[in-house]
């Protein structure tokens, strides 16, 4: 049963980094391997490690354009959503876009600054496909990529058996966990074939674990070197993107996901039982956390709890979520519910209130999260689906300095200078050189400095 507690019984472990992840060697050898040896590796740690591991990686695109067409025909509901989901998803990143300005200013006379904004050439996304194939990762990683100009996207997700491969498989027992079909055609997940071939990425490659990150930051006779690399991902993920960082950028290191809801009174406990609910279900590590000045919310609250779990379907994994993780805290004030979920920082932050004074306050209040959902209708599923937001997002405590994927990972903010040698802005700056560069001993600046001087 969740836990209800007074703010003064939190742990300092409540606030502190909660990534499970650690330095595993056996990535460390992966990542080695996979730079020095490219596809022979690939393939190698695909016999170990997926349930397929094809001759060839890059998926045609007409088996993704296939996959696709059999989506619509055979389940035009989910079709349909995940071109929603995209259309959004792609309309708020290029509205990120436009928000990123390039100028040029006249700082002093004839000395000319500027700014310009521009994409890097390849983005490499990430697409798990474990117990849960992420299929709405997809439009979240694709879509701010294509919005920011990418000249190339690439996908990497892990292997599985092509149809035509599937009577041989089964034959020899094999193309299940431990026991990998070795040399077929390359083949995904098929709705996230089906969704990269909506959102636009037309070259997917079979692979999966630390070594397709190791792909995407070395480049291999068959994957090209990537400058960005973004996606979620299990601890092996994690750490190897930890690991490549420097080689390429990467949008972030995720830990357990986690959301933090501010409810007062007039939220309806089965509404926030489920968005608690929701986020248990991803992990048995999740966080979901109810801060309430009402001791009846958080009662009722913590009974549409047990009434769910009953008949959910994911409820060993969010029962497990919610006794070890989750907490009902009782505070005395919504104000100090604020303090402590801008101490804590999460990922996911709802403020399940009605619209009004007092929900202004506290919206005006909290500051740190990587997300806001503002309102009893404003469900934190929508921002992992189809409300244009993006769900990859910072956790544990990371939202104290930075953002989720964006448009921004995947464009480098660049500066330009330009003079007018004769004007005074230009020789005012040519003489300050020359007196700093003196300062530090570096004799060789004053001198390119004064040599400007008219």
């Amino acid at each position: 049963m969740i836990k209800i507690i007074k703010p003064e019984e939190l742990e300092a472990s409540f606030f502190e980094s909660r990534n499970f992840g650690q330095s595993i060697d056996v990535v460390k050898t992966v990542l080695e391997d996979v730079k020095n040896n490219g596809d022979e590796a690939l393939k190698k740690y695909g016999a170990q490690f997926d349930v397929s591991s094809p001759a060839t990686m890059q998926i045609p695109v007409e088996e993704l354009k296939a996959a696709a067409e059999k989506m619509k025909a055979e389940n035009k509901d989910l079709y349909d959503s995940l071109c929603y989901s995209h259309d959004l998803a792609l309309r708020f990143a290029k509205k990120q876009r436009e928000s990123f300005d390039d100028f040029e200013v006249e700082l002093e006379p004839g000395l000319y600054t500027g700014q310009k904004n521009i994409a890097v050439d390849t983005a490499g996304v990430y697409v798990p496909a474990g117990r849960f194939p992420l299929v709405s990762t997809v439009v979240m990683t694709v879509s701010p990529a294509v919005a920011a100009g990418c000249k190339n996207i690439i996908m990497c997700t892990p292997p599985r058996v092509h149809p035509d491969d599937k009577a041989a498989a089964e034959s020899q027992g094999t193309g299940i966990p431990g026991k990998p079909f070795t040399g077929g055609k390359p083949y995904a997940d098929e709705n996230i074939m089906a969704a990269a071939y909506i959102c636009g990425c037309t070259t997917v490659f079979a692979c999966g674990g630390s070594q397709a990150i190791g792909a995407m930051a070395f480049g291999t006779e068959t994957v090209p070197k990537a400058d960005v690399i973004v996606g979620p991902g299990n601890k092996f993920v994690a750490e190897a993107k930890r690991l490549v960082y420097g080689t390429v950028g990467i949008d972030m290191l995720a830990g357990p996901t986690e959301v933090f809801i501010i409810a007062d009174k007039t939220a309806d406990p089965k509404w926030v039982a489920t968005d608690l609910l929701a986020q248990a279900e991803h992990d048995v590590v999740a966080q979901p956390v109810l801060a309430t000045d009402d001791e009846e919310l958080a009662r009722k609250v913590s009974e549409q709890i047990e009434e769910i779990l009953k008949t959910l379907p994911t409820s060993a994994t969010a029962r497990k979520s919610i006794d070890d993780f989750g907490k009902i805290i009782v505070t005395k004030t919504l104000e100090e519910a604020a303090e402590i979920a801008n101490k804590k920082a999460p990922e996911h932050l709802e403020l399940a209130m009605d619209d009004g004074e007092d929900r202004k306050k506290i919206q005006a209040l909290v500051h740190n999260y990587g997300s806001l959902f503002i309102g009893h209708g404003a469900a934190e599923v929508f921002g992992d689906y189809a409300a244009g937001l993006n769900h990859t997002l910072p956790t544990s405590g990371s939202a104290k300095f930075t953002g989720g994927l964006s448009v921004r990972c995947f464009i480098k903010t660049v500066t330009t200078l330009r003079t007018d040698e004769n004007a005074s802005g230009a020789q005012n700056s040519a003489r300050a050189a020359g007196y700093l560069g003196d300062a530090e001993g570096l004799c060789a600046h004053a001198m390119a400095a004064r040599l400007r001087l008219k």
